[in-house]
């Protein structure tokens, strides 16, 4: 082979190396690059869910912070919340309320501000409803159940008041939660409550101590207790009280 032949064969392999090489380098530069913007991309997808989780849960967070209840419907009896264990009680108030006898006057601050009086409903009767306390699962189903029926009391000529001894912060919170629309009092020193013989010894698991005794008084229109249900069952109770005061 001539010398001419050999060093053109030469420049001819090195072309084809350099070409190779090119495309090599031409194709990892691809492959980087594609991989790049996969990995851009994803790290975007991730951000934009991380920020989406985010915004939700804030968003949950405001509305529980702010006490926005959620919906709840009144239109059928309610049911148990869960097994509550029942006290027994073992002596009632010492003072003793009596039908036909005259409703003791009371005075006390009630949920959203304000006070709840005797005198505010004058020539009108009147449902207190005297419960444990507040939130508890039986004290809740009969809130409810009176709530549910505030229209058909108001019918009758009736309205309806909840008497326990929490605050009026606890009695707030309850409201908001079941959305109660009936006038919650606050009586902490129990002063209305001994007065209407719903205040008491109670017994449980083998502990005895002092406290509400689940009661209802129906005041009619001249002021006069016409009714008492001491050691209420809650089941059927606000239907039994609606009935007394389309009674009267």
């Amino acid at each position: 082979m001539s010398k001419k032949t050999r060093k053109k064969s030469s420049n001819t392999t090195g072309k084809r190396v350099a070409t190779k090489v090119a495309r090599a380098a031409s194709a990892s530069t691809g492959k980087s690059a594609t991989k790049t913007r996969t990995t851009v991309a994803k790290k975007a997808a991730a951000k934009k869910a991380t920020k989406k989780a985010t915004k939700a849960k804030a968003k949950t967070t405001a509305k529980t912070a702010a006490g926005v209840p959620d919906k709840v419907s009144h239109k059928a009896a309610s049911k148990p919340l869960k097994a509550e264990p029942a006290a027994t009680v073992t002596k009632s108030s010492a003072v003793t309320l009596t039908e036909g006898a005259a409703a003791p006057g009371f005075d006390l601050p009630r949920d959203g501000g304000g006070s709840v009086s005797l005198r505010d409903f004058a020539g009108k009767k009147l449902v207190l409803f005297f419960y444990p306390r507040a939130d508890t699962p039986g004290c809740t189903r009969e809130a409810i159940d009176f709530t549910r029926l505030k229209n058909e009391f108001a019918a009758s000529g009736a309205e309806v008041v909840g008497i326990s001894a929490d605050t009026v912060k606890a009695q707030e919170s309850f409201r908001n939660k079941h959305q109660l629309s009936v006038p919650l009092v606050s009586d902490p020193a129990h002063q209305m409550l001994e007065a209407y013989g719903a205040w008491g010894e109670k017994s449980m698991y083998g502990r005895t101590f002092m406290g509400i005794i689940r009661t209802t008084v129906l005041v009619d229109s001249s002021g006069k207790v016409a009714r008492i249900w001491r050691h209420v069952k809650v089941d059927g109770h606000a239907e039994a009280v609606l009935e007394a005061a389309r009674s009267l």
